[in-house]
């Protein structure tokens, strides 16, 4: 991750599409920690192709795999953990209760 000096807040986003599914269905809200703990398996917010992606982290040997829940979508090969922006560490529902947490 970056050292970023003044602190970043982690942030809700809205799931597009349904890659991330069954976890994380189209609609539902993710909180992303600028500042999480990066780890294997964890879900996470990348920079890709001019913007951004949510995949699953997979730790290889050497390498780094950003990957989708649902079968059929591309795999993305990453040389280091610099293009890391968040980690997802809650999927926020209306109900207190019914809310998932990652980390």
């Amino acid at each position: 991750m970056q050292d970023n000096s003044c602190g970043r807040e982690p942030f809700a986003l809205r799931v597009i599409g349904d890659e991330m599914s069954p976890e994380f269905n189209d609609g539902c809200i993710i909180i992303i920690d600028p500042e999480g703990v990066i780890s294997d398996g964890s879900y996470v917010m990348a920079r890709h192709d001019e913007g951004f992606v949510f995949r699953q982290l997979v730790f290889g040997e050497g390498v780094y795999y950003l990957k989708t829940l649902q079968a059929g979508h591309a795999v993305i090969e990453l040389p280091d953990l610099g293009a890391i922006e968040g980690v997802v560490t809650q999927q926020a529902t209306r109900r207190r209760a019914d809310r998932k947490h990652y980390v």
